[in-house]
């Protein structure tokens, strides 16, 4: 691990600057709002702007690195992502605040492309779970600290976006010093949505939950807390422990996935999710203690679903399918983030500030009702299923590209599917003759599978 830190500790530091920047201006857009009393719907419409911007990126960035390199694409994105923080601060109009926000998450999911590109580049292909784990770390890690920011400068002024736009301009120095070769551009990983749909629509709704909660969160959880009185401070630790408690579970979340049914377990943690957040969602206003205890409990709960999902999706579709499948799960889950702050913000304006923990504690019991492991027909789960589980972070802080990060996901067949020619002459028409073999491969699974007997799982996973 040692090794691997020296190894990466460039694209890390990348990586860790980007997300302190990123999570402290969800925080700080959340309050600013809050003090000048702007309607939560605001607030809300801000994370889906910048959501928006994270699954429009996925589209646009491998063009722009294909055309100009991966450290232009990255600097050009770092110095836009500045500016565009910096425009908050000159400009008060909040239309114009959602275009900035859009662009923030446009310029965000391209430099995550780079640095998951670069990762994936040089990693062995038996580093690749630490290489992974690593990135993972350094995510959630700056997503927390940027967080505690808040506790050491609760003043809401403009230095705390001179702070932002600090970090992004830190964020290239690594990147735009480095010795290394250029990684090979990179193909979209492709989609197919009628396919996954019908393959695994269980994990694609729980994924969508889960977009639709932890979207909701980062957005509008600022503003619950200090409409429950907390100081500016005191947001900040609590913004802190709950994103705290999504790294701190990943590792007894694995353990657990990987000893029992992942379906029942997505169940059971949406359930638990309805549970813990009723206190929450039932008191208009929470005491400090309640709210730290409670507002922990359900961040342990609700940042499992997406992992769960991942790794249950993961069981039930072929090796050379999961670059497709990573696009759609991280496809999905963007929508679901763009939709969840909309609805919750409308919510909150309406019913006041404790209806977004009922908006989690109903969703989690609409994927209650939705999840039903006894409806798993294990027709199309892959020999060596349960896969190892492999903590994912959430499209916050990562793109489609992690794809090729995923220990699960062959080496090859991630060279195969997405790696391109460095010169292509007419890069357009490329994907067309891939789409007509899916289709054909599609049919010879399903009509493949459907000659196989159902496996007896009357004592294994169901």
């Amino acid at each position: 691990m040692r090794q691997i830190w020296k190894s990466f500790r460039a694209l890390y530091f990348a990586s860790l600057m980007m997300l302190i920047g990123s999570g402290l201006l969800s925080t700080y857009l959340a309050l600013r709002l809050a003090a000048d009393n702007v309607d939560g719907l605001w607030v809300g419409a801000l994370m889906a702007a910048n959501y928006f911007g994270l699954v429009l990126g996925g589209k646009i960035g491998h063009r722009l690195i294909a055309r100009v390199g991966h450290i232009r694409a990255y600097s050009a994105c770092a110095g836009i992502v500045g500016a565009a923080v910096l425009g908050h601060g000159l400009v008060d109009w909040l239309p114009a605040w959602l275009v900035l926000r859009t662009i923030v998450g446009l310029g965000m999911m391209c430099q995550y492309m780079v640095i998951e590109s670069w990762l994936n580049e040089q990693a062995d292909a038996n580093q690749r779970g630490l290489v992974f784990s690593g990135y993972m770390i350094a995510s959630y890690l700056g997503l927390v600290l940027g967080q505690l920011i808040l506790v050491m400068h609760p003043g809401l002024g403009l230095e705390l976006l001179m702070l932002v736009a600090l970090c992004f301009a830190l964020c290239l120095v690594p990147v735009t010093l480095t010795r290394r070769i250029h990684p090979a551009p990179l193909h979209p990983a492709p989609m197919e949505p009628r396919f996954f749909i019908k393959r695994v629509p269980q994990s694609l709704s729980t994924v969508l939950g889960a977009g639709l909660i932890i979207g909701s969160f980062y957005g509008l959880a600022p503003l619950y807390a200090s409409q429950q009185g907390l100081s500016t401070e005191q947001v900040g630790l609590f913004m802190g422990s709950c994103i705290f408690a999504g790294l701190l579970v990943q590792w007894p979340l694995g353990w657990l996935s990987d000893r029992y049914d992942r379906a029942l377990l997505i169940r059971c943690f949406a359930g638990f999710l309805a549970v813990a957040a009723l206190p929450l969602a039932i008191m208009p206003q929470v005491p400090l203690e309640v709210l730290f205890v409670v507002g922990f409990f359900c961040s342990l709960v609700q940042f499992c679903l997406y992992p769960l999902a991942v790794a249950f999706s993961n069981d039930h579709v072929e090796g050379d399918r999961r670059v497709s499948l990573t696009a759609m799960l991280l496809v999905t889950y963007g929508v679901g983030a763009s939709i969840g702050p909309l609805l919750a913000g409308v919510l909150m304006k309406f019913l006041g500030s404790q209806s977004l923990y009922a908006f989690f504690s109903f969703f989690a019991l609409v994927l209650v009702w939705r999840i039903r492991p006894k409806a798993v027909t294990n027709l199309h789960q892959v020999d060596d299923a349960p896969l190892h589980h492999v903590a994912m972070p959430d499209s916050m802080s990562s793109s489609p590209l992690v794809a090729a990060l995923d220990p699960r996901v062959d080496e090859q067949v991630v060279q195969e599917q997405m790696v391109q020619d460095p010169a292509p002459v007419t890069p357009e028409p490329e994907p067309e003759p891939e789409a007509q073999p899916e289709a054909v491969v599609e049919t010879e699974l399903d009509s493949g599978n459907e000659d196989k007997p159902a496996p007896d799982i009357s004592g294994g996973r169901p």
